[in-house]
């Protein structure tokens, strides 16, 4: 193949809708074009030795914050061994600050923003012997109505073993200062009847869950009806679909519509960041708190859908009290999941004109995590780093939605949660630690340091235990077969509901 666009995903399940976009779109040299994508978990050497065997002239290479790293690594030793190739580089780690990094030093070219209809250019340039002298080439913001639909660029195997991301529009009419979104001057649209037509060819093909990459999925009520209802009719075939919604805009056509999905087959992703009014303002976030509250509210009681909240750590001016209380505040709204995410200099954000008042630290390399400010120290930074680990491991995975609850059953979840971090911070590494040890540690954090009773924290984590497949530890045994007794259930076997994501299946208790 003349070309190859290849990324590095964070894992396999996820198919890159870049480099599908990218070849779409390639015109008469989309034949001479194909797709090799990796993870990140691969050695830079297996992964140039993959590229050079397609022979290539042109190499695309998709660069993120979480692939940046590997991505540096493979290029410089593309240079190395075969310097007549080619490289382009595109994506949003090397659209800004670009006179700062090495990858674009070693690259030949760069395409900045929107690359569909650039890379095609450039393409045609080099291969039909007309070499760019230009290095860095302006993506611009191509007409959505006239680019060439992506979606036939999956194939069978992405459609059946992988999550397939699609997308109703680009662009965000917000400003958080955190999000890359923020210097998008507009929100554009892809013809809608397209779209619709688009995926119901996936969905013929087999494809089950759809996560849409919208910023803001509900922003236009037309769009987001039709797509809703789009999936409505498809639920018997248990399409999944995932939606990043803004929290405080769910007017009664959107809510009537997400009550009517049967529980666990939608996801949707609501961005919080802050209950702070100060911090929000600071960095230009605009949200009504009362109707944010009584959407989430509404969402647990009156839906089935799988709602999945995000926090943010180290906003400028959020201290560990206010964040602490913002987390206590978002549980009792009910979420299914919160993500705790640990803020980011993504490049080009305005995040970093608070760095002299708050006195921020940044870490250098890849993903650009802050390590400290004026109010939270490094050694506190660290802790809420762990915390966060923790809470993913523990209570995000779904696999104590029972137990979990008897972390802050007397007071608050952060402190209720930040005491089992300390507690297994001293005992285990929390990089890896296995599913019948989580149940142990948290038996023994549970019966032995907190004081609660062994039968009622036994039985509750033998009811967490009761999915296919698990074999429960010998300290809840005795728990096993009341338990049993009680849910009417085997504690192995059986097939759940395999039209839900795992997660979703134990969240929504159908596992």
């Amino acid at each position: 193949m003349d070309i190859v666009l290849c990324t590095l995903n964070a894992k396999y399940i996820h198919a890159s809708l870049g480099l599908r976009c990218l070849r779409a779109n390639l015109g008469p040299w989309r034949e001479r074009a194909t797709i090799v994508e990796l993870t990140i978990q691969e050695r830079p050497v297996d992964v140039v030795e993959r590229l050079l065997a397609e022979r290539p002239r042109v190499i695309g290479l998709g660069v993120y914050v979480w692939n940046a790293t590997a991505s540096l690594a493979v290029v410089r030793m593309l240079k190395q061994v075969a310097p007549e190739i080619r490289v382009v580089l595109g994506g949003p780690e090397v659209s800004h600050e670009l006179s700062q990094q090495p990858i674009v030093e070693l690259a030949d070219h760069v395409i900045t923003g929107e690359g569909e209809l650039a890379f095609a250019a450039l393409v045609d340039r080099l291969l039909s012997g007309r070499p760019h002298l230009t290095k860095v080439i302006a993506g611009g913001l191509p007409d959505l109505s006239a680019l060439a639909s992506p979606y036939g660029e999956y194939t069978d195997e992405d459609v059946n073993q992988r999550v397939l991301y699609v997308e109703a529009s680009r662009g965000c009419p917000f400003s958080c200062e955190f999000c890359l979104s923020s210097l998008d001057t507009k929100v554009r649209t892809f013809p809608l009847e397209r779209l619709l037509a688009d995926l119901d060819q996936l969905v013929a093909r087999g494809a089950r869950q759809l996560k849409f990459v919208d910023r803001t999925f509900n922003l236009s009520p037309r769009t987001s009806h039709a797509l809703l209802d789009f999936l409505l009719e498809r639920q018997a075939l248990g399409v999944f679909g995932h939606f990043e919604m803004v929290p405080d805009r769910f007017p009664a056509g959107l809510r009537e519509r997400i009550a009517r999905f049967s529980p666990g087959t939608i996801q949707l992703e609501v961005g919080i960041q802050t209950f702070d009014p100060a911090t929000s303002e600071r960095i230009s976030r605009r949200q009504d708190l009362t109707a944010l509250e009584d959407n989430l509210r509404y969402l647990g009681e009156h839906t089935g859908a799988h709602v999945h909240a995000d926090l943010i750590v180290g906003l400028p001016g959020e201290s560990p009290e206010t964040f602490a209380a913002g987390l206590d505040r978002l549980v009792a709204l009910g979420p299914h999941e919160i993500q705790i995410g640990v803020l980011k200099r993504l490049r080009g954000t305005p995040i970093t004109r608070h760095d002299e008042a708050y006195q921020v630290v940044w870490s250098e390399e890849p993903p650009y995590e802050i390590l400290a400010n004026r109010l939270i120290s490094f050694p506190s930074m660290q802790r809420l780093k762990r915390f966060a680990r923790v809470w993913d491991l523990i209570i995000n995975r779904g696999n104590f939605v029972r137990t979990a609850p008897l972390l802050w059953r007397d007071g608050s979840p952060f402190h209720g949660v930040m005491a089992l971090t300390e507690f297994l911070s001293a005992r285990v590494s929390l990089a890896g630690v296995a599913l019948p040890r989580q149940a142990e540690l948290l038996f023994e954090f549970l019966a032995e340091v907190r004081g609660l009773p062994r039968d009622e924290v036994g039985a509750m984590l033998a009811q967490d235990f009761l999915a296919p497949g698990r074999r429960a530890p010998t300290v809840l045994q005795p728990y096993i077969t009341a338990a049993q007794r009680s849910l009417g259930r085997p504690a192995a076997g059986g097939s759940g509901d395999r039209d839900l994501p795992a997660r979703q299946q134990r969240h929504h208790g159908r596992s």
